[in-house]
């Protein structure tokens, strides 16, 4: 599963507790630091006493938990539900939890938490992520406090006092937007080839994807050549496919973003989603990751102001590999300590004597979820299950799955030799990186 095209949407078909709010105490700030994988924001939160970690999405309503990853949690006030969504034609079977204490820091406390518990393992995304990730949250995280967020120093800041966020605000760029079924909002201008288009589009943090575009909703709709077909994710119905393209360009109030790459999900993808009115599609992490980002839903409000990524290229996996990681094992590393050198002196002889050390660390385990059809990698012969072992003389033991990415979207041409392990066999094979979907005029 590719992580820059990865992301989550929820759909629930329920009514929000108006006490389940995140309230800022005793302090006209906070500041909570995150992380940072392929455009995605993970936060710590506590819930009950256990210490998770939770994907930030402005593009879902409710607060839901995947995975426990070995940790216990006690939840209260449970009743079964069921979720439906993007992506076929199923619903999947969970439960709701209500008047959890949640904390996030030290000061933003939640005393009536309400929890969704999702019991398809499938969503699970912490194999794709590379950390232990445990749930999703959303609205109750912004609804009440004006939030700042900076990608570069990966921290947010909460704010009690108003006046401090309008000071930290007053050189961004200010944008309207619209909070919609809790979520938020904004029109941009979409340009496929010559011709600029106003487009409503939700706002999602969870899509680490720069831009998604809904065909079957866009009057006249000609895909860009060259596209693809492409896995796009996951959502609570089933696998997410389409078409990836780029653009000519993309207008973010007066920000333009030229060439950006596009997600189009197929019409099966959408068929059970029930939309807010003239939606259009979707602005990603990919966008939003090149702003210092704020948002003010009490006075639907956005504001921007470029960081240092704000000119990065719109960089693609170009290997066509999808990479999961399979838990962690142990190996062992052989140290060589310092050679003691010894005199005998009736020999007249020096004697070195050799002192080695084991040292036993717990390293993750990578391998390959996927393979696009007729890209480089499948042409050199790699296929779903195969083990990394190495990747350009580097053992991938001792990379992240965020390294491993970077590799593959790093530049076009580069040649990429990869050893792997397919059952008891290792195979050394190599492709070189090619951009199937360069922009065309």
């Amino acid at each position: 599963m590719k992580l820059i095209c990865f992301f989550w949407i929820f759909f629930f078909g329920i009514f929000i507790n108006a006490q389940n709010s995140f309230e800022l105490r005793d302090a006209k700030k906070t500041v909570i630091p995150f992380k940072f994988i392929n455009n995605l924001i993970f936060i710590p939160i506590n819930i009950n006493g256990a210490e998770l970690t939770f994907l930030l999405d402005t593009g879902v309503a409710e607060t839901s938990i995947f995975s426990l990853e070995n940790k216990e949690l006690k939840l209260v006030s449970i009743e079964k539900i069921k979720f439906s969504g993007l992506g076929g034609d199923r619903s999947i079977d969970g439960f709701r939890s209500e008047n959890n204490i949640g904390r996030i820091g030290k000061n933003f406390m939640n005393d009536s938490m309400t929890v969704f518990i999702i019991m398809d393992q499938d969503f699970n995304i912490s194999s794709h992520v590379g950390i232990p990730v445990n749930g999703i949250i959303g609205y109750h995280f912004f609804k009440n406090h004006p939030i700042v967020i900076d990608y570069i120093s990966k921290k947010i800041t909460i704010y009690n006092d108003k006046n401090l966020f309008r000071k930290k605000t007053k050189n961004f760029s200010e944008l309207d937007i619209s909070i919609e079924k809790n979520k938020p909002y904004i029109f941009a201008d979409v340009e496929m080839t010559n011709e600029r288009k106003s487009s409503k589009l939700l706002i999602d943090l969870g899509n680490s994807d720069p831009i998604w575009l809904f065909p079957k909703l866009i009057k006249d709709f000609v895909y860009n050549r060259p596209n693809i077909d492409d896995f796009l994710g996951r959502g609570f119905n089933g696998d997410i496919y389409g078409k990836r393209s780029r653009i000519h360009n993309f207008y973010l109030g007066d920000f333009k973003f030229e060439k950006p790459l596009t997600a189009m999900p197929d019409e099966y993808s959408i068929q059970h989603v029930s939309l807010v009115e003239n939606r259009k599609g979707s602005v990603g992490g990919d966008i939003m990751r090149r702003f210092t980002v704020a948002f003010d839903y009490t006075r639907e409000k956005i504001y921007l102001r470029k960081n240092r990524n704000f000119a990065d290229p719109f960089h693609f996996n170009m290997s066509g590999l999808d990479f999961r990681q399979d838990g962690m094992e142990w190996t062992k590393d052989v140290v060589n300590l310092s050679a003691k050198k010894e005199t005998q002196i009736s020999a007249s002889t020096e004697v070195f004597s050799n002192s080695l050390q084991y040292n036993f660390t717990l390293k993750p385990i990578f391998s390959i979820a996927g393979v696009r059809k007729d890209s480089p990698g499948a042409k050199a012969g790699l296929q779903k299950d195969d083990r990394l072992i190495s990747i350009n003389g580097r053992k991938t033991a001792d990379m992240t799955l965020q390294k491993i990415l970077e590799f593959m979207k790093s530049e076009e041409g580069r040649t990429i030799e990869m050893l792997i392990q397919r059952k008891s066999k290792e195979m050394l094979l190599r492709f070189t990186l090619e951009d199937p979907i360069p922009y065309q005029e």
